[in-house]
């Protein structure tokens, strides 16, 4: 074998090796990316699901606190009685 032979030999193995050492570090690459997108998406639904039941918990005690006082919408008159007195 001469020595251009195995210099192309050589160079195209160890090209090709490369190559498949590449593209196998790149699809574990991606392959960790989407499962951080899988992650993100579970966080984000826990949060969004402690929002709602904070939402839901604070809905609940102003309905209570409606119920135990006299609450009043401040945006509305009180009618004739904010008046003042002449």
């Amino acid at each position: 074998m001469s020595q251009a032979s195995r210099i192309a030999l050589a160079t195209t193995t160890t090209f090709t090796c490369g190559m498949i050492a590449w593209v196998h570090f790149r699809q574990r690459e991606e392959k960790n990316t989407m499962h951080q997108g899988v992650v993100r998406d579970m966080e984000r639904q826990r949060v969004k699901r402690e929002r709602e039941l904070d939402f839901d918990m604070q809905r609940q005690l102003e309905a209570e606190y409606k119920l135990e006082q006299n609450v009043h919408n401040s945006l509305e008159p009180l009618g004739n009685n904010s008046a003042p007195p002449k």
